[in-house]
């Protein structure tokens, strides 16, 4: 049996960070897929492993280890195999910290947004009134956000302030690879920081928000180069991009291709 068993679902950024880490260090897992929208990640069996109800989760040796950001450092001091995500020296590991901190309050909460509206939203307008309310009332952390968006969606200024924070977020991608010379947000090797902000990224591209960085090279190549890290494949495999679910937004993803 693996040591590590995996719970998170397929489309999560969160889910994606992790699955990353695992894949890029070779490490062999057991992972079970929750389904969001049915709510596997509210039930009891899974609320004993998480009670934020919240993906991912996963348990080492019989030990439950939760939140995104911290299983990928707990995964890179337990798993050293094919080298380190966070840097040997003191200011650097600093400074990859202050990185992640920075993604985890601003861009890792903004893409929820346009992913919630442009995706999401139709799922939530089939349910009646007290459905959503009773969904809502279920989420131990996702509570208010729910019924901020309602079943009509985030209104205009909402959006508006999630993509200013994502732009920012480009913005300030792009000053991290100018000044440590790239490809990668502290040089030459690939870092947590990286890591933590790939979803975000490849979900924007995925919901035609690519054209945040048309002007920006250092990020286009920064994206290409986390595309061509050998574990990327593995880590989207069919079903983690909202494309690959949601036949509106794989129309309009054509209709980019077909336009450029």
């Amino acid at each position: 049996m693996p040591d590590f068993v995996l719970y998170n679902a397929p489309q999560s950024t969160c889910s994606q960070r992790v699955r990353f880490v695992l894949n890029a260090k070779g490490t062999v897992y057991e992972e079970h897929k929750l389904d969001l929208f049915s709510g596997d990640q509210l039930k009891s069996d899974y609320l004993r492993i998480n009670p934020n109800g919240v993906v991912p989760s996963i348990v080492h040796d019989g030990r439950v280890v939760i939140d995104s950001s911290v299983i990928m450092e707990y995964l890179d001091e337990v798993v050293p195999e094919l080298g380190a995500f966070t840097p040997a020296d003191p200011v650097e590991r600093g400074r990859m910290r202050s990185m992640m901190r920075y993604i985890d309050e601003v861009p890792a909460p903004a893409i929820r947004i346009p992913s919630y509206n442009l995706a999401f939203l139709p799922h939530f307008q089939t349910m009646s009134e007290e459905e959503f309310l009773a969904l809502a009332d279920s989420k131990p952390l996702r509570k208010e956000f729910l019924l901020k968006m309602g079943r009509t969606g985030f209104p205009q200024a909402e959006m508006d302030e999630a993509l200013g924070r994502l732009a920012r977020s480009v913005a300030r991608m792009d000053d991290w690879i100018a000044e440590s010379g790239g490809p990668f947000l502290l040089g030459a090797q690939i870092t947590l920081a990286d890591i933590m902000v790939m979803p975000v990224m490849v979900r924007m591209d995925d919901i035609n928000l690519h054209t945040m960085w048309a002007d920006r090279p250092r990020v286009a190549a920064w994206l290409a180069a986390v595309r061509a890290h050998p574990a990327f494949e593995p880590t989207y495999y069919t079903g983690s991009l909202l494309t690959e679910k949601y036949p509106h937004l794989a129309k309009l993803r054509e209709e980019r291709a077909h336009n450029a």
